[in-house]
């Protein structure tokens, strides 16, 4: 007799197999990587666009910003402009599968996109050997840093700010979520479903938001296969949160309705020494480009410029009286 269920059984093994998440990972390589004036040249000759905001006088340290989920580098526009008045140097490029890349769209891989930040730092890091370094993450882009300087040998730079970081992952989702996306992953990687309908502020700034549905290199139809792959960067983001050694400055907003307080709070925990922490009561997920953004930019830039001082809006907070009030 038959057995059905292994048939069965079989069957959705090849269904499964047959559809697969994409992707598109850094190639062999085939040369030394290059910083140049307007893009990079990864080590597998791929070109990640680059845009640069330099100060009028001498630079006081050099910064190397690093987008969020479906964004790219001109997200840095006005706040690097703002950096800038202050002295400070910013480097930021399309990673790889978003903005003006060749792979645009794609989910790149975890390792794709952490190797990239090493070696973007790196190029940045010789071409100022005495400026003062710094990374700065928006969203992904800090998942993406606290993955990188949690790996064996970091990059040496002088701190790091983790602007509203992407930490929700497979650890903080309800077991609905998780089934339904490592499914639509593997059944239909390629599906873009809409995220209408769920109400979701990103921002307060509308003007900015219309912009940005304008914006032909904003990609508005994500396939399941790279959000699947964004949490699986976001849970290596939170299990990065205990091996991070170096200076830290973590930014939050109380409207905050991208990223959950939960896996946030629950990340601030789990870090260990040489951090500090700022919570915005007006404040959304995009904090660098809120209506009340400046607060946030004056507070990177002094930061920066003195990660002893304290930060001028006074929005700081300790870790436990976050954690006890909640």
């Amino acid at each position: 007799m038959t057995d059905f269920r292994g048939v069965i059984i079989a069957g959705l093994l090849m269904i499964l197999g047959a559809c697969a998440p994409r992707i598109e990972t850094a190639g062999p390589p085939i040369m030394t990587p290059e910083l140049n004036n307007d893009h990079i040249l990864a080590a597998d000759g791929a070109r990640l666009p680059l845009r640069l905001w330099r100060p009028k006088g001498e630079s006081r340290a050099v910064m190397v910003a690093v987008h969020g989920f479906n964004d790219y580098s001109n997200a840095f526009e006005d706040p690097a402009a703002f950096w800038a008045s202050r002295g400070i140097m910013t480097y930021a490029y399309d990673q790889r599968g978003f903005g003006q890349t060749a792979t645009h769209g794609l989910w790149p891989g975890v390792d794709s996109l952490v190797e990239d930040l090493r070696m973007v730092t790196a190029l940045i890091k010789r071409a100022h050997p005495d400026a003062p370094l710094f990374l700065v993450g928006e969203s992904m882009g800090g998942a993406a840093i606290m993955a990188l300087m949690a790996r064996p040998e970091p990059p040496v730079v002088d701190g790091v700010v983790l602007v509203a970081p992407a930490v929700w992952g497979w650890q903080s989702m309800n077991i609905f979520y998780r089934a339904g996306l490592w499914l639509g992953a593997h059944i239909m990687p390629w599906a873009t479903p809409s995220g209408r309908g769920f109400g979701i502020k990103p921002s307060d700034n509308r003007d900015m938001l219309i912009a940005l549905s304008k914006d032909p290199y904003i990609i508005k139809h994500t396939r399941i296969d790279a959000l699947y792959g964004l949490v699986n960067l976001m849970e290596a983001a939170f299990d990065s949160a205990p091996h991070m050694a170096v200076p830290t400055l973590v930014l939050y907003g109380d409207n905050d309705q991208l990223v959950p307080k939960e896996p946030t709070y629950e990340m601030l925990a789990r870090l260990k020494t040489g951090y500090r922490v700022a919570l915005y009561d007006s404040g959304y997920h995009m904090l660098l480009r809120d209506l009340d953004a400046e607060p946030v930019l004056s507070d990177i830039a002094a930061w920066i410029i003195d990660p002893k001082a304290p930060l001028p809006s006074g929005r700081e907070r300790a870790r436990d009286q976050i954690l006890a009030a909640e």
